[in-house]
């Protein structure tokens, strides 16, 4: 069996999601709750309608499996949105992009601890190394203390965007986690829209505006939801969150493709750094070595659409 293909999925979600900076500035001067809603309510729409062709089905959420699909809803989606729009406003780009590239460290810690498990030495350092390379790659800007808050929130809110996905994957599987944290979401965004801007703003778009926005709800959310979670229920969220270090690169990829411009010395390097970090970490563990990562979506961890 080829071990890294539970990682494909993973690897591919991340691609969309570091494609997300180059397309997201179309949206700078769009209404920030609203563009969003919009975004994750046809997001949501579109799950359902993938659930319902591959015949999946989507379990309701009981007791205190609410909480923790509202917690990564309001931390991964609402959250984390927010913090990168007022981040820039503050700090260069480049300096969110470092602390989102540092999601790994705190999954290779916190994400075995949630899954009964202590942290393997071989995934922290595997950790560290992607962090160092994805640092290169992006490189460091100018901020003030407010850059620093919204960056650190940022980092907070990727982190949680998969860790309190870990104790509802095995019941819900990758389908039901997506649906239910985007349609939450979306509801969150439309309460926001409602208390701190005018809907009607939304009319003002232009057409580059809704592409983008529709390819965030297409690729950047449906999809990459759907491929992150399969990782993760898969490989376990310590060995997916090295994964999160393959966002940077492709954000500087299309940044290239996109006009601007061929990558500097540190930037190859670092991808180098980053590749050999990732092979370091996510290649299988001996037999009679470490033992296998539990997969709390086993049973439930359906092929992507």
């Amino acid at each position: 069996m080829n071990t890294f293909a539970p990682l494909a999925p993973g690897a591919l979600g991340m691609v969309l999601v570091g494609s997300s900076v180059t397309v997201s500035r179309s949206l700078v001067h769009a209404p920030l709750f609203a563009t969003q809603a919009v975004r994750y309510a046809a997001a949501t729409l579109l799950l359902i309608a993938f659930a319902r062709a591959a015949r999946v089905p989507i379990l309701r959420p009981r007791g205190r499996e609410w909480l923790w699909l509202a917690g990564i809803a309001a931390t991964g989606l609402v959250l984390f949105n927010v913090a990168v729009v007022r981040g820039v406003a503050h700090a260069e780009p480049a300096v969110i992009a470092v602390a989102v590239a540092s999601v790994p460290v705190l999954l290779g810690v916190l994400g075995p601890l949630l899954e009964g498990r202590r942290p393997t030495t071989r995934i922290l350092v595997a950790a560290v190394v992607v962090v160092t390379g994805a640092v290169l790659v992006e490189g460091t800007g100018r901020t003030d203390a407010a850059g620093v808050a919204w960056a650190a929130l940022a980092l907070a809110c990727e982190a949680a965007f998969t860790l309190l996905a870990v104790p509802v994957l095995r019941r819900h599987g990758p389908w039901g986690v997506s649906v239910h944290a985007v349609w939450l979401g979306a509801v969150m965004l439309a309460v926001l829209t409602l208390l701190t801007e005018r809907p009607a703003a939304l009319l003002a778009l232009g057409p580059a505006q809704w592409a983008a926005a529709g390819y965030l709800a297409v690729m950047v959310t449906a999809v990459a939801f759907l491929l992150w979670y399969r990782t993760v229920a898969a490989v376990g969220a310590g060995r997916a969150g090295l994964l999160t270090g393959v966002a940077p690169l492709a954000a500087a990829a299309v940044g290239a493709l996109s006009g601007g411009g061929i990558p500097g010395p540190l930037v190859w390097l670092g991808l180098v750094v980053v590749v050999a970090g990732l092979a370091a970490g996510l290649r299988a563990p001996r037999p009679g070595g470490v033992r296998k990562e539990p997969r709390p979506g086993k049973d439930r961890a359906p092929a992507s659409p």
